[in-house]
């Protein structure tokens, strides 16, 4: 399976960008999809997690209220559009792909996703 991200790109503060996800795959019976961010000298965290069926959608406290997961069924992409950024968020995100749907628990942690796709840059700018 191969994940390709896009969307990423330089934005002022209040600014807003959509990222897409893309499977090489068409269809899974059931999976969780996440993005992850990584900034410079900083440890890759955990953004948000889309379960299939909506069974579920998570965010990290730092985006909830300003980032929204959801399925692009038109495109089959998983997007996370992203409002009201803030330089903190300057990364690059990647996304991350579990063929089964992840307990809640699970969803948090990057080594429950086997699949990841490239990085894209996200820099916002203050």
């Amino acid at each position: 399976v191969q994940l390709q991200a896009s969307g990423g790109g330089l934005v002022q503060t209040g600014g807003s960008l959509r990222l897409s996800c893309g499977a090489s795959e068409r269809t899974f019976s059931t999976y969780t999809i996440a993005w992850f961010r990584q900034a410079p000298g900083k440890e890759r965290e955990f953004v948000a997690a889309y379960r299939r069926s909506g069974s579920g959608t998570y965010y990290a406290d730092s985006v909830k209220g300003r980032f929204t997961i959801s399925k692009d069924n038109a495109e089959n992409t998983v997007d996370l559009q992203m409002n009201s950024l803030r330089p903190e968020d300057t990364a690059v995100y990647q996304c991350a792909l579990a063929t089964s749907r992840l307990i809640t628990s699970a969803v948090w942690s990057a080594r429950n996703y086997p699949y990841w796709g490239q990085g894209t840059q996200v820099t916002v700018s203050s």
